[in-house]
C-alpha cells in the first residue's frame, strides 16, 4: 500500500484529494492557506484534519527511510531475505520496524557477543534445534578451548545466545507486547521521601495498562521523577511464559530443563525489562499527545475570546510588597497612564491607593479594570470592588489570566515595545491588552507559558511548541489581521510570513505612513510572489482603495468576485455600503453551481466568496461568549451548599472542567457532574472561555477546594 493510498484510507479521502494535498504540502503551501484557498482540492477539509494529516504524512514517509536503512544494513550484512523483505513491508510502524532491524543491530558487549566471540553459536543452534538423541553435554565437550574450560561453561554460553535471540524475536516480541498492553497492570510502592504526602493517592496503586487515563500517568511519572514513587508493570508469568515457549521450546525431555532455564533468564533478564521500558514509554507517548491535545483544545478558545474593543481599560497588576502596578490603555492599546499603589498587606495604604485610583479612572475615562489573578489578586479584587462604589461613571471589572506575563514583560520583545517602562509596569500593560484583544497580547507569550493545560513542563517541548504554534497560526489566519495597525508578533503567524518579513511590514508601513492596498505588500523587501499568495488573503487594509482588501477574498479570487456581482447587476460600492442581504437568495435562484460556473470558482470558493461580501471587516469573534463582568465580589467563606453562580471556565482537564465564579480559587465540576448523560471527555461540554451555569456541591475552606456541578441547575430553576 503506498503513502497516498493508507493516507486516503485512514482519513477516508479520495484518493485525488489525499494526492492533492500531498502535492500542497510539497509545494511549500501552509496548512492555513490550503484550508482557506484550496478547498476544491481536498474536500473542505479543516485545518485540524489537514495538519493532522501533514504530521501522519511525515512519520509514514519517516517509516519508509527507516525501512530503507534497515534494508540497506541488513543487505551489507549479506543476511537480506525474502522474508525479511516480507516482514518489513508488511511493519506498519516504527517499533515494528526496529524489531526486525534489532537482531542485525550492532550491540554493544553482552554475554551473548561473549559467547559468539568464544565460537559457541554453533553449540546454541545445536541446543535450539532440540533434536532427540542428540546428546549436548557430548557435543558441548567439542566446544572446550582455553576460553571455554569446561562443557558446562560451553553449554551456559550457549544459553546465553539462544536468551538473546529470544529477546530479538520480532514476531515474540510484538506478541508479548499486546499481552502487556491488555493484561498488565501498572503499579506503584510510595518510597520515603519528604514529599511524598503529594502522592499519598498512589500507595499501592494498581490499575491495567489499557484503562490508565492520561493524567494519571503523568502524575505517576512525575512522582517516579521526584523519587516518591516506585513504579513498575505487572503481569501474571503464566500469560507470557507459555507464549515464549510456544515459540522456542520443542517437547524433548534431554533439553525440556535447559530450554525452561534459557527461557526464563531470556524473559527476566532482557525480555520482560525491555518490553516493560516500551510499555512505559508506550504510555508515556500517549499521556503526552492527550495533554498536548488538551492544551490545543484549551488554546484555541482562549485566543478567540472575544475582544472588548473600543473600551478603556485599566490593568492591575497586583502584588504584596512591591505593590500593585496599574497601566490605563486606550482603545487602541497604547498606554495613557501609569503608577504604583500599595492597598495590600505589608503597607495596606488602602485610602492613599483608593484616592489616587479613582482620580486615574475619572480623568482617563476607564470603562473596565482587569485585575490578574496572580499572587494577592483576591486582596486585589475586594479593594477594586470598594474603588469602584467611589467612582462617578459605571466601571466593572474582570479577573483576568496572567499566565505568562512575567515571561512576557521581562522578555525583549516587551523591553522593546516598552522601553519607557519597567518590568512591573508591562505586566499591567498586558494584562489590560489581554481582556481588550486576547489574541493580539497573547501570542507575543511564549505559547507553553499560557496556562491552560497540565504537566507542560513534562512534555516533550518540541512536539508541544510545534502543535501550539499551529493552534496560534490557525487562531489568527482564521481571524485575520489589520495590515495597518498590527504588532510584528502577529504579522509573524500570518501564513507565509515570518518575523523578519514581519519587521519589514512594519517599517514600510511607518515609512509609507501606511498600506493602502494589499498589492503594496509586493514591495516589501524579502516579501515575494510566493510569501504574498500565501498571506494575502489573511491580511486586511482597513479602508483602502479596494472594499475586497478588507475581506478574506483572496486576491486571485478578485476578478471571481467582481463576475458575482456583476451578475446580479451589484458593484463594489454596495458591498461597501452592506447592501447585498439578498446577494444568497439570488445564487439560491440562479443555482449555486451555475453559479460558481460563471464565476470561474468552485462551490466552497463561491460560498467563501459570498459570506466575505456579506460582512467585510468581520470578526469571527465577535460571536463568542464575553468576558464576565462584575461589580462586587465573592469571598470563599461565603460560599454555601446549593449556591448556584455563573462563571467561566479557565481550563479543561481530562477529569473535568475549572470554574471561575469569582471567589479567588476556580470551582472544579469533575466529568461526572457536567451532564447528565455520560460524558467520554470533558472537552465535548464545555470548552475554555464558555459561561456556564453551576451549583456549589462542597466547600473545603482549609484545602481552599470548590466542588462544583452542572447537573440539575435548570430543573431547581424551574
Amino acid at each position: 500500500m503506498t503513502i497516498q493510498e493508507r493516507l486516503s484510507s485512514e482519513f477516508g479521502l479520495r484518493m485525488d484529494y489525499s494526492q492533492n494535498i500531498i502535492e500542497l504540502i510539497d509545494e511549500g503551501n501552509t496548512i492555513p492557506f490550503i484550508a482557506r484557498y484550496r478547498k476544491e482540492m481536498h474536500g473542505s477539509c479543516d485545518d485540524q484534519v489537514l495538519r493532522n494529516f501533514a504530521d501522519r504524512l511525515k512519520y509514514l514517509r519517516n517509516l519508509d527511510d527507516e525501512k530503507a536503512k534497515v534494508e540497506k544494513v541488513i543487505t551489507e550484512q549479506g543476511k537480506w531475505t525474502d522474508e525479511l523483505k516480507k516482514a518489513l513491508e508488511e511493519a506498519m510502524t516504527l517499533t515494528e520496524v526496529e524489531d526486525i532491524y534489532r537482531p542485525y543491530k550492532p550491540k554493544r558487549k553482552t554475554r551473548a557477543s561473549v559467547a559468539i566471540a568464544k565460537g559457541l553459536e554453533p553449540l546454541a543452534d545445536i541446543l535450539q534445534a532440540q533434536k532427540k538423541g542428540v546428546d549436548l553435554m557430548e557435543e558441548a565437550k567439542n566446544f572446550v578451548t582455553e576460553e571455554v574450560l569446561t562443557p558446562q561453561d560451553a553449554i551456559a554460553g550457549a544459553k546465553d545466545i539462544i536468551a538473546e535471540r529470544i529477546s530479538d524475536s520480532a514476531e515474540l516480541r510484538k506478541e508479548l507486547r499486546e499481552i502487556l498492553a491488555t493484561k498488565g497492570f501498572v503499579f506503584c510502592t510510595l518510597l520515603e521521601n519528604e514529599a511524598n504526602l503529594t502522592y499519598e493517592t498512589y500507595s499501592g496503586f494498581k490499575q491495567e495498562v489499557k484503562n490508565i487515563p492520561s493524567h494519571r500517568v503523568l502524575a505517576i511519572n512525575r512522582g517516579e521523577k521526584e523519587k516518591c514513587l516506585k513504579v513498575e508493570i505487572q503481569i501474571d508469568e503464566k500469560l507470557t511464559i507459555p507464549v515464549i515457549e510456544k515459540h522456542f521450546k520443542k517437547d524433548n525431555e534431554a533439553t525440556n530443563t535447559i530450554m525452561e532455564e534459557t527461557i526464563a533468564d531470556a524473559y527476566e533478564r532482557l525480555l520482560f525489562p525491555s518490553l516493560e521500558r516500551e510499555c512505559r514509554n508506550n504510555l508515556t507517548d500517549m499521556a503526552n499527545e492527550q495533554a498536548i491535545k488538551m492544551f490545543e483544545v484549551n488554546l484555541k478558545p482562549l485566543l478567540l475570546e472575544s475582544p472588548l474593543k473600543n473600551n478603556i481599560i485599566l490593568g492591575f497588576d497586583p502584588g504584596y510588597h512591591n505593590g500593585c502596578k496599574i497601566a490605563v490603555i486606550d482603545k487602541n492599546g497604547s498606554v495613557l497612564d501609569t503608577t504604583v499603589v500599595y492597598p495590600t498587606p505589608p503597607r495596606s495604604k488602602t485610602e492613599e491607593a483608593l484616592e489616587k485610583l479613582k482620580s486615574m479612572i475619572e480623568k482617563n475615562n476607564v470603562d473596565i479594570v482587569a485585575i490578574g489573578n496572580g499572587t494577592a489578586s483576591k486582596e486585589s479584587e475586594i479593594f477594586v470592588a470598594e474603588l469602584l462604589k467611589h467612582v462617578n461613571r459605571p466601571v466593572s471589572y474582570a479577573v483576568v489570566s496572567e499566565a505568562g506575563a512575567s515571561v512576557y514583560s521581562a522578555s525583549k520583545l516587551a523591553a522593546e515595545e516598552f522601553p519607557e517602562y519597567d518590568v512591573n509596569l508591562r505586566s499591567a500593560v498586558s494584562i489590560a491588552r489581554r481582556l481588550q484583544d486576547p489574541l493580539a497580547e497573547l501570542i507575543k507569550i511564549d505559547v507553553k507559558s499560557i496556562g491552560v493545560g497540565q504537566y507542560q513542563h513534562d512534555m516533550p517541548q518540541n512536539r508541544l511548541t510545534e502543535v501550539l504554534t499551529g493552534v496560534v497560526e490557525d487562531c489568527v489566519n482564521s481571524v485575520g489581521v489589520d495590515l495597518n495597525t498590527a504588532s510584528p508578533s502577529l504579522l509573524s503567524y500570518v501564513s507565509g510570513l515570518n518575523m523578519s518579513i514581519a519587521k519589514n511590514i512594519v517599517a514600510q508601513r511607518s515609512k509609507n505612513k501606511g498600506f493602502k492596498s494589499r498589492e503594496q505588500l509586493l514591495s516589501v523587501p524579502k516579501l515575494g510572489p510566493k510569501a504574498y499568495e500565501q498571506c494575502a488573503g489573511f491580511l486586511r487594509v482597513v479602508g483602502g482603495e479596494n472594499v475586497l482588501d478588507n475581506t478574506a477574498v483572496h486576491p486571485e479570487s478578485y476578478d471571481a468576485a467582481r463576475k458575482l456581482l456583476k451578475i446580479f447587476s451589484l458593484s463594489e460600492e454596495d458591498v461597501k455600503n452592506n447592501n447585498l442581504i439578498n446577494l444568497p437568495k439570488y445564487i439560491e435562484e440562479r443555482g449555486q453551481k451555475k453559479v460558481a460556473e460563471e464565476c470561474g470558482v468552485g462551490v466552497p470558493t463561491l460560498c467563501d466568496i459570498t459570506s466575505e461580501l456579506l460582512k467585510p471587516g468581520r470578526d469571527i469573534r465577535e460571536s463568542m461568549p464575553k468576558p464576565v463582568l462584575r461589580s462586587d465580589v465573592i469571598h470563599l467563606e461565603d460560599l454555601k451548599e446549593g449556591m448556584v453562580f455563573s462563571g467561566v471556565v479557565r481550563n479543561v482537564v481530562d477529569f473535568g472542567a475549572f470554574v471561575d465564579i469569582g471567589v479567588h480559587q476556580d470551582g472544579l465540576v469533575h466529568i461526572s457532574q457536567l451532564s447528565d448523560a455520560f460524558v467520554k471527555h470533558p472537552s465535548d461540554v464545555v470548552k475554555v472561555g464558555d459561561v456556564v451555569d453551576v451549583k456549589v456541591m462542597a466547600v473545603d475552606l482549609a484545602k481552599k477546594r470548590i466542588s462544583l456541578t452542572m447537573k440539575g441547575i435548570e430543573k431547581d430553576a424551574e
